[in-house]
């Protein structure tokens, strides 16, 4: 008889999703489609604010409340692209990959015979 309904050898091995055993970071794949879709939903929010806006104005006759929801949405394209550009976060144990390159001349500065003619 098995125990806790395991049809496998190992208990627990009829999980309908396997268990990530690597450290290994997210496929580029993965990680463009998180971040098209915090985009979406970042950007989803700004046609609700548009009529939110209109439906205040509609309801209470109050400008102020319905510049104060427009002024929210107005920033939400910009903020939208911050995120959806921006790499996952660096582990602490990533190496650094400055190599200090940045103080070397591009050419190296020697005399040359130059020919007049």
């Amino acid at each position: 008889m098995q125990e806790n309904g395991s049809r496998g050898f190992f208990p627990g091995s009829d999980r309908p999703d396997p268990v990530l055993i690597t450290e290994a970071a997210p496929s580029l794949e993965d990680q463009h489609r998180a971040r098209v879709r915090r985009y979406t939903i970042i950007m989803a929010f700004r046609i609700p604010c548009l009529v939110l806006a209109a439906v205040a104005y509609s309801m209470w006759e109050n400008w102020v409340i319905s510049l104060l929801i427009i002024g929210v949405s107005i920033p939400l394209p910009w903020i939208a692209v911050l995120i959806a550009n921006d790499r996952p976060p660096r582990r602490k144990d990533e190496p650094s990959r400055w190599d200090g390159r940045r103080d070397q001349l591009a050419l190296e500065a020697r005399q040359r015979n130059v020919i007049d003619g």
